[in-house]
């Protein structure tokens, strides 16, 4: 029960950190009116980065926590779709922002590309699982006979 309930606390602090870098610290940093963009680009691509190693620290722990509570219910699923999302931005979306951040932080312009859009994408679903999983399962162990999914 103790694993379980640090599962559910894991996923909302991780929720918590999604919103505040992704969703309110990012996009006000460039409303700073002596951030130029090359600075914001710098900045986020600093935190970003720490910020993909902290995720993939808390996605090891959380995936040790799910084998030894041996937790089998659905919800587990909602952590799967975290774990499949922190993977593609590991492997493909990160490297991909930060050699456009390069490019202009050289002066150059690349070329137009969705992949800002899509890495924001993947952190709403990142949002919205963790979301699903730890009120689920909150909702789920405070009324009795009820079932995840």
């Amino acid at each position: 029960m103790l694993l379980h309930r640090l599962l559910v606390f894991g996923g909302l602090v991780w929720l918590g950190m999604i919103l505040g870098v992704s969703f309110v610290a990012t996009p006000l940093k460039f409303l700073v009116p002596s951030v130029t963009l090359e600075m914001g680009l710098d900045i986020g691509r600093l935190v970003f980065g720490v910020f993909n190693k902290i995720e993939i620290g808390l996605a090891v722990l959380m995936a040790l926590l799910v084998l030894l509570s041996r937790q089998r219910d659905k919800s587990v699923i909602a952590l799967g779709v975290v774990w499949l999302a922190l993977a593609v931005q590991t492997i493909w979306l990160l490297p991909a922002l930060v050699d456009r951040i390069q490019m202009i932080m050289q002066g150059q312009q690349p070329p137009p590309s969705a992949l800002h859009s899509i890495y924001v994408g993947f952190e709403v679903a990142k949002a919205l699982a963790l979301a699903v999983y730890g009120f689920g399962n909150i909702y789920h162990s405070i009324i009795p006979g009820t079932k995840m999914y």
